[in-house]
């Protein structure tokens, strides 16, 4: 049973976002994206009661890769990522390498 205190620590965002790794919960994930106004105690109910009790193994969340010309740009420039990611395409390897010497700090 869900109580008051469960709910108000209840994320459903990180519950959908946990699920949507697993083929047999994504779907009911996507249903539950959908509806993101939808109470919390509803959104338990519909999992507790639609999902299959069963290990499934452990999963990894993805993560963004970080690049190192990004955060080099980033770092010269002062750029949030969006104008950085524009300053990749206009920049020339040699120019992105004389960025990274100049703000080559050491070991």
């Amino acid at each position: 049973m869900l109580t008051d205190h469960d709910e108000k620590e209840y994320s459903p965002f990180m519950v959908n976002r946990a699920l949507s790794y697993y083929r047999d919960t994504v779907l009911f994930a996507n249903v539950m994206n959908q509806y993101p106004n939808l109470d919390k105690r509803l959104q338990y109910n519909f999992y507790k009661y639609i999902i299959r009790a069963q290990k499934r193994p452990y999963s990894k969340w993805h993560k963004k890769a970080s690049n190192s010309d990004l955060s080099a740009v980033k770092e010269y420039y002062g750029y949030s990522d969006a104008k950085a990611a524009e300053a990749l395409k206009i920049l020339s390897d040699d120019q992105i390498t004389e960025i990274k010497k100049q703000l080559y700090k050491g070991d």
